[in-house]
C-alpha cells in the first residue's frame, strides 16, 4: 500500500474516535463512528484473499447496520425534541435504539456472532485494532449517556455476553477466536457496571487494552494463529514462557495480577447496588474463561513436541526484532494491583 495512503488511513482512524469522544452533538459522534469504519476497511483487506474479503464484508455490513440504527435514533430524537443530544425527555425507544446500535458495534451479545468470524479472517494487527481501538468510540457514547440507559437492557446484555464469551471460547483452537470470545466476556463486565459507575467501565477497558495488546504483540512477533503453534514458542523466545502465562492469568482475573482489580471492584459495586445474582453469575463464568486461558498456558509451557536437534533453541540463530511496546503493556497489565488504593480513589 502506498505510504501516503497508509498515513491518511491511520490519521483518519485515529481522529474518528477522538471526534466521537470530544463531541456533545450526536451527529458529530456519528461522523466519528463513520470515519473509524471507513478508514479500517482498507487495513482489513490489505492481504487480498477470500477469507479476508468475507470477514471485511461481514464487518462492514454489521457496522453499517449499527450506524443506520444510531442515525435513526439521532434523527428521531431531533424530530421530537429539536436537539442534537439525548435528554431526560428522550423516549425510551430512542435510548434503546442507541444502546442496541452501540452493542452491535462492540460485539455484545446477542449481537456478537460477527466478532469471532471477523477476527479470525483478518490479519493479526487488524484484529488488534478491532478488539481495542475500534471499541473506544462506542464506549465513549455509552459513557456520555449512562444516566439514560435502560438498566434491564444492559443487565440482559451483560449476562448473555459473559455466558457466551465464556462458553463459546471453550472449544476453540484458534488464538484469534479465543481472544474474540474473551473480548465479548470483558465487554459484558464493562456493560454490567455502566449504569452504576461508568468511570469503572473505562478503567476496566484501559486494563483490557493493555492485556489484549500484549497477547496480540506476542502472536504477531511469532505468527501464532493456533494453539498447536504455541507449543513451539519456547523454541523461539524463551522469555515468552513467563510473559504469556502471566498475561493470560491476568486476563482471567487471578490475584495478585492487575486483571483481578477491575473484576474485584465491579463485583463490589454490583453488590452495593443489590446485584448479588449478577455478580455471582459473572464470577462463575469467569472460571470458564480461565479454563481456556489455561489451555493456552498448558500448550505453551508444559507441552514440548518432538523436534530435531537442529531446530532446538533456534533463538540462538534468529534475529527477532525487539518490540518496545511488549514490556510496557505486560507490566501495566500484570503489576498494577499494589497501586489499587491510588487508582480507585
Amino acid at each position: 500500500m502506498n505510504m501516503y495512503t497508509l498515513i491518511l488511513i491511520y490519521f483518519t482512524l485515529f481522529f474518528g474516535p477522538m471526534i466521537t469522544m470530544t463531541s456533545s452533538s450526536l451527529m458529530l459522534m456519528w461522523i466519528g463512528l463513520e470515519m473509524s469504519l471507513l478508514s479500517i476497511i482498507p487495513l482489513l483487506t490489505n492481504k487480498k484473499n477470500p477469507r479476508s474479503t468475507e470477514a471485511t464484508t461481514k464487518y462492514f455490513i454489521t457496522q453499517a447496520t449499527a450506524s443506520m440504527i444510531f442515525l435513526l435514533a439521532i434523527t428521531t430524537n431531533y424530530q421530537q425534541l429539536g436537539m442534537w443530544a439525548l435528554q431526560e425527555q428522550t423516549s425510551d425507544l430512542i435510548i434503546a435504539l442507541t444502546t442496541i446500535s452501540m452493542a452491535m458495534k462492540l460485539g455484545l451479545a446477542p449481537f456478537h456472532s460477527w466478532l469471532p468470524e471477523v477476527t479470525q479472517g483478518i490479519p493479526l494487527h487488524a484484529g488488534l485494532l478491532i478488539l481495542t481501538w475500534q471499541k473506544i468510540a462506542p464506549l465513549s457514547i455509552l459513557f456520555q449517556t449512562y444516566e439514560l440507559v435502560n438498566i434491564k437492557l444492559t443487565t440482559l446484555m451483560a449476562i448473555s455476553s459473559v455466558i457466551i464469551g465464556a462458553w463459546g471460547g471453550l472449544n476453540q483452537t484458534q488464538t484469534r477466536k479465543i481472544l474474540a470470545y474473551s473480548s465479548i466476556a470483558h465487554m459484558g463486565w464493562m456493560i454490567a457496571i455502566l449504569p452504576y459507575n461508568p468511570g469503572m467501565m473505562m478503567f476496566n477497558f484501559v486494563i483490557y487494552i493493555f492485556l489484549t495488546s500484549s497477547m496480540f504483540i506476542l502472536f504477531m512477533m511469532l505468527s501464532i494463529t493456533s494453539i498447536n503453534l504455541t507449543s513451539l514458542m519456547w523454541n523461539k523466545i524463551p522469555t515468552v514462557l513467563l510473559i504469556l502465562p502471566t498475561t493470560l492469568l491476568s486476563l482471567g482475573g487471578l490475584p495478585p495480577l492487575t486483571g483481578f482489580l477491575p473484576k474485584w471492584v465491579i463485583m463490589t459495586e454490583l453488590l452495593k447496588n443489590s446485584g448479588v445474582i449478577l455478580a455471582m453469575l459473572m464470577a462463575m463464568t469467569a472460571l470458564l474463561n480461565l479454563f481456556f486461558y489455561t489451555r493456552l498456558i498448558y500448550s505453551t509451557t508444559l507441552t514440548t513436541f518432538p523436534t530435531n536437534n537442529t531446530s532446538k533453541m533456534s533463538y540462538h540463530h534468529s534475529n527477532l526484532k525487539a518490540n518496545t511496546f511488549l514490556p510496557t503493556t505486560t507490566i501495566l497489565g500484570t503489576s498494577l494491583l499494589p497501586l489499587t488504593p491510588q487508582l480507585i480513589i
